[in-house]
């Protein structure tokens, strides 16, 4: 599926492209290339997007499953109406947004998926043991952790529900930016990738 706004069939939009609102997270492109990389997603896969934020992996992972479908969760209603935006702007029609909060809403999407990213926030031991009820065997998720209560969180969760082939990755970008006549480089919040099966 290709969008007028991206003709590309690599993902990596960039940022400045999609719509934003203040104080709503974003994960920026190069984290956005990792985590689409660690869901292995095919043409067809149901992906959940559980904390959404500004929509991009929603965006890019429908533009990538052409015949799949993305399932993008998000609490507040204004977020979800931005994630809807974005959705428009790409011409990723095969993302559905659903206002909810997890894990209590998890129970009721209607699809099983067989890919799961989790953003990070509140409640990720539970979100993560739902999720598990959902998943079918080989299935796959993808959990950020920005903080070391979170990291904690999610490993001890992989622990628990003995998820396979585990893999973790911490990465930390820098970005060339324009400071008055010089260019430096800017530094991202460091962030931790954690990715596994259900087997």
């Amino acid at each position: 599926m290709l969008s007028s706004s991206w003709s590309y069939v690599t993902p990596g939009i960039p940022d400045e492209m999609f719509e934003r609102l203040p104080g709503i997270p974003m994960t920026p492109r190069e984290i956005r290339l990792l985590l689409l990389s660690y869901l292995r997603l095919e043409a067809t896969s149901v992906l959940w997007d559980i904390g959404a934020g500004t929509g991009t992996i929603s965006v890019e992972a429908g533009l990538l499953c052409s015949q799949g479908h993305v399932i993008a969760i998000e609490r507040d209603e204004d977020v979800a109406s931005l994630i809807r935006r974005n959705c428009d702007r790409f011409g990723a029609t095969n993302v559905e947004v659903i206002e909810g909060i997890a894990p209590d809403c998890l129970k009721n999407l209607g699809r099983s998926p067989q890919r799961v990213c989790i953003g990070g926030g509140r409640s990720l031991k539970a979100i993560l043991t739902e999720v598990w009820q959902h998943l079918p065997s080989t299935g796959r998720v993808v959990a950020i952790a920005a903080s070391l209560e979170g990291l904690y969180q999610v490993s001890e969760s992989f622990a628990e529900l003995q998820v396979r082939n585990v893999e973790v990755v911490q990465l930390a970008v820098n970005r060339l930016e324009k400071r008055g006549i010089s260019q430096v480089f800017t530094a991202t919040d460091p962030i931790f990738v954690l990715s596994g099966e259900k087997l």
